[in-house]
C-alpha cells in the first residue's frame, strides 16, 4: 500500500527528483514564493495526513535538531545561490524563469540539508536542473559545489555535494547521449535522403537521356565519347558501337562554321563553359546532316574539367529552306545567275580588309537590240534569249574563276577577284563577246546577239564597290557610242567628264543649299612616333540618286561651272568650325587642319577676306591651318595669285604642294612660292607595287623628292601610304610624314575625336 508524500515535499519523477509540469517554473509542492524553506514542515516521525494537517508557523520542523537561525542561513544561501546562476549562464536568460530556477533548485537543496533521513535524490534532482537549464559549464558546477560546501551542514557537506554533482553529471551525459542519438539519426536521415535524391536524379537523367528528342553524347576532356543515347544513334544512322569510343576530333566537317573547333579547344581547357553552332555531320551512310549544336562542361568540385555534353538539335530541313530561300534571294529567277544583291556582296567583301596593292576588274555588259526582240517576238522569247545569254557567259567564264551576275533587264557583269591588270579583264571582255558571237535559237528563230561592253580594272584602295559600278556603266556606254559589238576600258578623264556631264552640273546648284554635302577627315601622322599630325579635310558629296560620291567626282566640274567658290567658302567654315572645336576640347593636341584650295579661289581677290572672317567667326588660330594647292595654281612669278598667297602666308596661315610630280613641276616656281610643306604624289608610291615598274627606280625618285624639299626647308608628307613597310622605308629616307590607308582612311569627326583622345591618355605603367 502506497502511501502520501509528507506535505512540503515533491514525489520522485526519476532518480528521486520532483514531478511537475517541469523542472524550471511549472506547477510544484514547494511554495516559490518563499526563498528556501518549506511551506508545511512536519517531523518526519508524524507523516502527513489529510485530517491531521501540519501546524504553520514552525519553521525549526523538519529535523529534531533544527537551530532557530536556518531561517537566515537558507535566506543567505539562496541569495548567494542566485548571484552564482546569474552569472554562470553562458547566454541570456529571462529573469523570470532564472528566478523559478534559483527558488526551486534551492528548495531542493535546502529539503536535502534538513530531511531525516539524508535524501540525496533531491541534490541530484537540483543538479539535473542545472543542466536542463542550460548551465552546462564545469565552472558552475565547480562554483557551486563550493558554495555548498560553506553551508553549515552538519557533516553532510561531502554526501550533499557528492549527490549534487552525481546529479548534474547523470544529467549532462544523459542530454549529451539524446544529443548525440539525434545527431546520428539526423545525419542517417540526412544521407538516407541524399542517397535517395541521387538515385531519384540519376533515374531523371537516365530518362531524359535515353528519351530526349534531340541527340545527346557524354565525352571526356580528351575527345573520347563515352555514351550516346537513342536520339543521336538515330541521328547519325549508327549502332552506339559506332560512335562510343571514337573521338570528337573524327567529326570534322569542310563545311564547319570558322571558329567552332576553336571554341571546342577552348572548352575542353576550361577557358570557357559552354558554345554553340550550328554544324554540319556526315552521317554513317555519308549523308549530311545539319544540327544546332551547343556543349557545356561539366567540371568536378575543385572546378577542373571533367566531361564534355554535346547536345545536338536536327535543323537540316530547317538549313535546306534557309539555303533554298537565300538562293531565291540572291539569285535571278530567270536565268539562275547570282543576282544584283549577290553581287554586291561579293564586291563589298572584297573591299572590307584588302590585301596590300589588291586589284579587281568588272566587265559590265548590255545585250545590243534586245529591245527589238521583245518588242517584236514577245517577252517570252526575250526571256528565253537572256536565259541563253546567261548559259553561254557562265558555261564560259565561270570556269576561270569569274563571277557572272545579272543586274536586270539585259544588263549582266563579270567580277574579277584578284584581277592581275587590265589585260586580264580585257580578255574577260573578249571572252563575252565571243561567247554571243554565234546566233541562238529560240524556237524557229536564229537570233543574232551582240553586246557592249564596259571594262574597269582598278587597284582596290583607289575607289569604292559604288565608284567602281558607276564608272564600269559609264564606261559601257562610251561604247555603246562609239558603235556597239565591241569593250571600252575604263578611262578616269572620260568617267569624269561623263559623271559631271549627267549629274554634277544639273544637281550641284541645289546641292548646297540642301545640305547634301559633308566632310570627312583623314589623318596625317608623324613617320618619327606615328602620332595624329593634321588631318585633310576632304568633302563628299551624299547624292540622292549616285550615292556618296569622291571629291574627284564632282570638283572638275565644280571648278569649270564657277561653282567651287561657294563650295570652298563651305568647306573652308565647316572645317574650321570643327577644327575650332578639337582645340578647344584638346588644346595644344588638337591636329593641323589643312583644306584644299582650288585654283579658281587661289586666284580670287576675295581670298584673304574670306579667311579673315572664317578664322574671326570660327576662333580658329591661323597657325593650326594650312591650305593644300596644286602645282598650277601659280604659272610663273609675275602671277597674280602669288600676291594672294604672300597675303595669306602673312596672316599666319602655312600653305603646302599637293600632289606635287604631277603637275609642271618648274622647280624654279617651286623656289618662289610661300611654301612650308610639299605632298608627294601618292602615285609616286602606288607605282612601286606595280610588276610593271621599276621598283629600284621608283624609290630612288622618291628619295630624290625629300632631299629637294629638305633642301629647300619644306615639310616632306608622303601621300598614298598603304603598308607598314613602305611607311618604314619612307622613314629611313627622312620623309617627314605620311597619309594614306596604312595610317587611317578618311573618317567622320568624331572617329577623329577619339583617335585624339586616344593618343592623349597617359601611358601604362
Amino acid at each position: 500500500m502506497s502511501t502520501a508524500p509528507p506535505e512540503g515535499t515533491v514525489p520522485p519523477e526519476r532518480h528521486g527528483r520532483t514531478g511537475g509540469r517541469d523542472r524550471t517554473g511549472g506547477h510544484d509542492s514547494t511554495d516559490l514564493r518563499h526563498p528556501a524553506l518549506p511551506t508545511h514542515p512536519v517531523h518526519p516521525a508524524h507523516p502527513a495526513h489529510p485530517t491531521h494537517p501540519a501546524h504553520p508557523g514552525h519553521p525549526h520542523q523538519g529535523r529534531p535538531d533544527a537551530q532557530p537561525d536556518s531561517y537566515e542561513s537558507a535566506t543567505r544561501f539562496h541569495e548567494e545561490w542566485a548571484r552564482l546562476l546569474r552569472a554562470g549562464h553562458g547566454a541570456a536568460i529571462h529573469p523570470g524563469i532564472l528566478r523559478r530556477l534559483v527558488s526551486r533548485t534551492a528548495g531542493l537543496l535546502h529539503r536535502a540539508q534538513l530531511e531525516q533521513p539524508f535524501r540525496p535524490d533531491l541534490a541530484a534532482e537540483a543538479g539535473a536542473l542545472l543542466v536542463d537549464a542550460q548551465f552546462t559549464d564545469p565552472a558552475v558546477l565547480a562554483s557551486a559545489v563550493e558554495l555548498l560546501q560553506t553551508q553549515p551542514l552538519d557533516g553532510r557537506a561531502p554526501a550533499l555535494c557528492g549527490a549534487f554533482a552525481a546529479g548534474w553529471a547523470a544529467a549532462l551525459r544523459e542530454r549529451t547521449l539524446r544529443e548525440q542519438e539525434a545527431i546520428r539519426l539526423a545525419a542517417d536521415t540526412a544521407r538516407q535522403e541524399m542517397e535517395k535524391a541521387l538515385r531519384a536524379s540519376e533515374a531523371r537523367f537516365r530518362a531524359l537521356f535515353e528519351s530526349a528528342a534531340i541527340g545527346i553524347g557524354l565525352g571526356d576532356v580528351d575527345g573520347n565519347i563515352l555514351a550516346v543515347n537513342r536520339a543521336l544513334q538515330e541521328l547519325f544512322g549508327a549502332r552506339p558501337e559506332d560512335l562510343q569510343g571514337r573521338r570528337v576530333g573524327d567529326l570534322v566537317h569542310p563545311e564547319d562554321t570558322p571558329g567552332v573547333w576553336e571554341a571546342y579547344e577552348e572548352l575542353i581547357s576550361g577557358k570557357r563553359d559552354y558554345f554553340q553552332f550550328d554544324k554540319p555531320y556526315y552521317r554513317h551512310d555519308g549523308e549530311v546532316v545539319w544540327t544546332h549544336l551547343t556543349v557545356s562542361l561539366i567540371r568536378d568540385d575543385d572546378g577542373k574539367p571533367v566531361y564534355q555534353v554535346a547536345m545536338l538539335e536536327d535543323i537540316t530541313d530547317r538549313y535546306r529552306l534557309q539555303e533554298r530561300l537565300r538562293h531565291q534571294a540572291t539569285h535571278d529567277p530567270l536565268t539562275g545567275l547570282p543576282n544584283r544583291v549577290a553581287f554586291f556582296e561579293r564586291l563589298e567583301k572584297l573591299f572590307e580588309e584588302p590585301e596590300p596593292g589588291a586589284r579587281f576588274g568588272l566587265c559590265y555588259v548590255d545585250l545590243d537590240g534586245f529591245k527589238v526582240v521583245n518588242d517584236s517576238l514577245g517577252h517570252d522569247t526575250g526571256d528565253q534569249l537572256l536565259a541563253a545569254v546567261a548559259g553561254r557567259l557562265e558555261a564560259a567564264l565561270t570556269p576561270l574563276g569569274h563571277l557572272v551576275a545579272r543586274l536586270g533587264g539585259d544588263e549582266f557583269v563579270v567580277l574579277l577577284e584578284n584581277c592581275r591588270g587590265e589585260q586580264e579583264a580585257v580578255a574577260a571582255a573578249k571572252t563575252v563577246l565571243a561567247a554571243l558571237a554565234k546566233p541562238v535559237l529560240i524556237g524557229d528563230h536564229r537570233l543574232a546577239v551582240g553586246a557592249s561592253v564596259g571594262v574597269l580594272e582598278r587597284q582596290v584602295a583607289t575607289t569604292t564597290p559604288g565608284a567602281a559600278v558607276r564608272a564600269a556603266d559609264l564606261t559601257l556606254y562610251r561604247a555603246k557610242e562609239a558603235g556597239r559589238g565591241r569593250w571600252t576600258l575604263f578611262d578616269p578623264t572620260e568617267n569624269a567628264r561623263a559623271v559631271s556631264r549627267y549629274t554634277v552640273s544639273v544637281r550641284m546648284p541645289v546641292a548646297l543649299d540642301r545640305g547634301e554635302f559633308f566632310i570627312d577627315y583623314q589623318p596625317l601622322c608623324s613617320l618619327a612616333d606615328g602620332s595624329l599630325a593634321a588631318v585633310e579635310a576632304l568633302v563628299r558629296w551624299r547624292h540622292p540618286e549616285l550615292g556618296v560620291l569622291g571629291p574627284e567626282e564632282f570638283i572638275g566640274i565644280a571648278e569649270e561651272t564657277g561653282l567651287i567658290m561657294p563650295l570652298g567658302r563651305w568647306v573652308l567654315e565647316q572645317a574650321c568650325t570643327q577644327a575650332a572645336a578639337w582645340v578647344r576640347e584638346f588644346g595644344d593636341a588638337a591636329p593641323q587642319l589643312n583644306v584644299n584650295l582650288a585654283v579658281r579661289q587661289a586666284r580670287s581677290p576675295g581670298l584673304v577676306g574670306d579667311l579673315e572672317r572664317i578664322l574671326r567667326s570660327t576662333g580658329l588660330s591661323p597657325h593650326k591651318l594650312q591650305l593644300e594647292i596644286t602645282e598650277s595654281t601659280v604659272v610663273g612669278p609675275e602671277d597674280e595669285a602669288l600676291k594672294s598667297l604672300h597675303a595669306v602666308v602673312d596672316m599666319g596661315v602655312s600653305l603646302a604642294v599637293d600632289d606635287f610630280g604631277t603637275g609642271w613641276s618648274n622647280l624654279a616656281y617651286l623656289r618662289d612660292l610661300p611654301v612650308s610643306g610639299l605632298k608627294i604624289a601618292g602615285s609616286f608610291v602606288g607605282d612601286l607595287h606595280d610588276p610593271g615598274k621599276d621598283t629600284h627606280l621608283g624609290w630612288r625618285i622618291i628619295s630624290g623628292l625629300v632631299s629637294l624639299a629638305h633642301s629647300l626647308g619644306l615639310t616632306v608628307t608622303a601621300e598614298g601610304v598603304e603598308n607598314g613597310a613602305d611607311a618604314d622605308r619612307l622613314r629611313l629616307m627622312g620623309c617627314d610624314w605620311a597619309q594614306g590607308w596604312h595610317f587611317g582612311r578618311p573618317a567622320r569627326p568624331a572617329d577623329i575625336a577619339r583617335r585624339i583622345a586616344e593618343s592623349n591618355l597617359p601611358p601604362r605603367p
